[in-house]
């Protein structure tokens, strides 16, 4: 199996046919990948799904059932978002080509992809897209984008795959490669303490936050910092705030 292609993980956020996860898995199996994860499935395990496996059975067998979406992405270093419509957030948009070259070449850098695709009647929501680097919109005919969940991870696990066929077979990262971009876990855990110290300076001013927080959301995720980067991005909020407390009138600090 192709190094890259182990380090890419398929997530289903919120399948409501059982027979779609079978699909899935028979879908990736057949195009060399081996990694598939469900958030919050109707029905699994059922044997609907593992009837449509059609002898992906282990991969089935070992796909993961996390409850939230923050824990499937656990580890992953890229999240790209599948949709067949364009939705209201701000995120660079590719096609399935673009979107494949760009998840095969970062895993095989040494990073974790997680393909994100929604549910079978609403897709990704907003927030759920929110936690991707950006998204990946099939170019469906505008009066009928209705592509079937797995139709949509065939459409993308084929494309991984002609990445993987056009791979030289021995190409390994160089000793110097840059380091890789932290997980997704410790980004969300800056932007938590960003949040924090924005509101310690009074950055916002009496202003709504979400508008900024987004833009700065995009930033960040577009820079794919390094785990090294993050730790110095901490320590300057870390002064930011303790600037702060010391501006503080005394009665304010409990003086």
């Amino acid at each position: 199996m192709n190094a890259a292609m182990a380090r890419i993980d398929c997530v289903l956020v919120r399948p409501q046919h059982p027979g779609n996860i079978g699909s899935a898995a028979r879908a990736l199996r057949t195009m060399g990948l081996s990694r598939l994860l469900l958030v919050a499935p109707q029905r699994f395990p059922d044997a609907e799904a593992s009837a449509l496996a059609a002898g992906a059975d282990a991969l089935l067998d070992a796909a993961p059932v996390h409850a939230t979406l923050d824990a499937a992405l656990a580890g992953c270093t890229l999240a790209l978002g599948l949709s067949a419509r364009r939705r209201g957030v701000s995120l660079d948009e590719l096609d399935p080509r673009a979107g494949a070259a760009r998840a095969f070449a970062h895993a095989a850098a040494g990073g974790r992809v997680a393909l994100l695709f929604g549910n079978e009647r609403t897709g990704l929501e907003n927030d759920e897209l929110a936690r991707c680097h950006a998204m990946v919109r099939i170019p469906s005919v505008d009066d009928f984008s209705s592509l079937n969940l797995a139709q949509a991870v065939q459409l993308m696990a084929y494309e991984l795959r002609l990445c993987a066929l056009a791979a030289a077979p021995d190409a390994v990262a160089t000793d110097a490669a840059p380091e890789p971009p932290a997980g997704l876990h410790e980004v969300e855990t800056f932007f938590a303490h960003l949040w924090r110290t924005l509101d310690a300076i009074d950055f916002h001013k009496g202003r709504a936050a979400h508008t900024v927080e987004r833009r700065l959301r995009r930033l960040f995720l577009r820079a794919q910092p390094s785990l090294r980067e993050l730790r110095i991005l901490h320590g300057v909020l870390a002064d930011a705030e303790r600037m702060a407390q010391l501006a503080q009138p005394r009665s304010a600090q409990g003086e």
